[in-house]
């Protein structure tokens, strides 16, 4: 549970400090806590609690405050060589409050799942506005939808995690039922658009030997009862993660561009050692990991026409001075992250204030292959589609 905390006036200024002064491109950092209802209240847009001033409470919201205030400066590493030759966005943010969970289950499906069962002890958030006193849990306050890291029951999960506490399979096969949520995966089948989910460690954790690095949260697609990656005798589903199959680990990826089996959408989602959270993982090595991918692609027939986004989740629980738009849904936006555009239809050394976020890159795949929406995020006309990153003239 995260530190029951007191807000304070910050002060009129804030200072920030060049964290690689005193920690290497190769060496981890603390974490910081970056979760659903904190992060309304770091950014403080009056949704909690009434607003002293947009952006001005992540250190008081802070389980490490010393590095709430500090940046890296990342120009000359690996993905800042990919932003000086292409399209950086500098005005995209990441569609949902908190972390890596809900932020991934909006790349799946623009919405939180629902929770549809039992309410386990402790898991419903809870906010005691007289007291000031936060339980940033699993559920919302209304115990209505999962916000925070939360296991899928038919998806691989930690083996210490007790049923009650795993989500039942999200559906997506029956329409008629009140509790249906699709996916772009769905929209993508329906329409018969190739596409697949390609993650570091995927085959280890689905024979039950993950690696102890592998986000099992990070799998968006896992959760929803159409690509259930186990059967119910806990073995791995060929339908679904077979060879062909959405589900794939990272290293297929590579040997789909080398066989010239690409998808007409790829979704990478790297190991742990090389997704630069800190805590475990290293700025070098996760950027390098990108620009290796990158490489790949330039490097096969598949470039000529082809699209990368390279994005993050979430801010990590940084101070940013940018405050994001607050939508009337109630579920973000979240800070700014950094996101390229790199293609040869994106422009080199291009800054592209647009406002953009994580539910953009679903209204591009739909764009692309006139796909209907998902749910209400990516339906909402002022979302954009990240096409003022690209220039669609360029000849062949």
């Amino acid at each position: 549970m995260a530190p029951q905390t007191r807000a304070f006036r910050p002060p009129t200024a804030c200072w920030l400090y060049d964290a690689m002064k005193f920690v290497a491109d190769t060496d981890t950092t603390g974490d910081i806590i970056h979760r659903f209802y904190h992060e309304q209240l770091q950014i403080d847009n009056g949704v909690l609690e009434p607003s002293l001033g947009a952006m001005d409470k992540f250190v008081t919201w802070s389980d490490n405050p010393g590095l709430v205030l500090s940046y890296f400066d990342a120009s000359q590493l690996p993905e800042g060589q990919l932003a000086r030759q292409y399209t950086i966005c500098d005005n995209f943010f990441h569609s949902a409050y908190g972390g890596s969970f809900l932020n991934h289950q909006y790349v799946a499906a623009a919405q939180a799942p629902r929770w549809n069962q039992p309410i386990p002890a402790g898991f419903q958030s809870s906010w005691d506005a007289g007291a000031r006193a936060l339980n940033d849990s699993n559920l919302t306050i209304d115990g209505k939808y999962v916000i925070n890291t939360t296991y899928g029951s038919q998806a691989p999960h930690p083996a210490n995690v007790t049923a009650d506490k795993l989500l039942l399979p999200v559906n997506n096969v029956d329409p008629s039922r009140s509790d249906y949520e699709a996916t772009i995966g769905d929209r993508m089948d329906d329409a018969k658009v190739s596409w697949k989910w390609y993650s570091g460690g995927w085959d280890d954790a689905v024979a039950g030997h993950a690696d102890p690095l592998f986000q099992f949260h990070h799998q968006p697609f896992a959760y929803f009862a159409k690509y259930a990656p186990l059967k119910a005798d806990g073995t791995p589903n060929p339908t679904t993660t077979g060879a062909g199959a959405h589900l794939q680990d990272e290293k297929k990826f590579l040997a789909d561009i080398s066989s010239q089996q690409l998808p007409a959408v790829s979704f990478v989602k790297p190991l742990g050692p090389d997704n630069e959270h800190p805590g475990y993982a290293s700025l070098q090595r996760g950027q390098q990991h990108v620009a290796d991918l990158v490489t790949a692609v330039k490097n096969s027939p598949y470039w000529k026409d082809t699209v990368i986004i390279i994005t993050y989740d979430e801010n990590g629980g940084r101070w940013d001075h940018v405050q994001p738009p607050n939508k009337q849904d109630g579920w973000g936006l979240g800070t700014r992250v950094p996101t390229l555009v790199v293609s040869r239809f994106s422009e080199g050394g291009k800054v592209d204030s647009t406002a953009n976020e994580t539910v953009s890159i679903l209204k591009l795949i739909e764009r692309r292959f006139d796909l209907k929406p998902v749910a209400g995020r990516d339906a909402d006309s002022s979302v954009n589609d990240l096409t003022e990153s690209l220039r669609l003239d360029v000849d062949d």
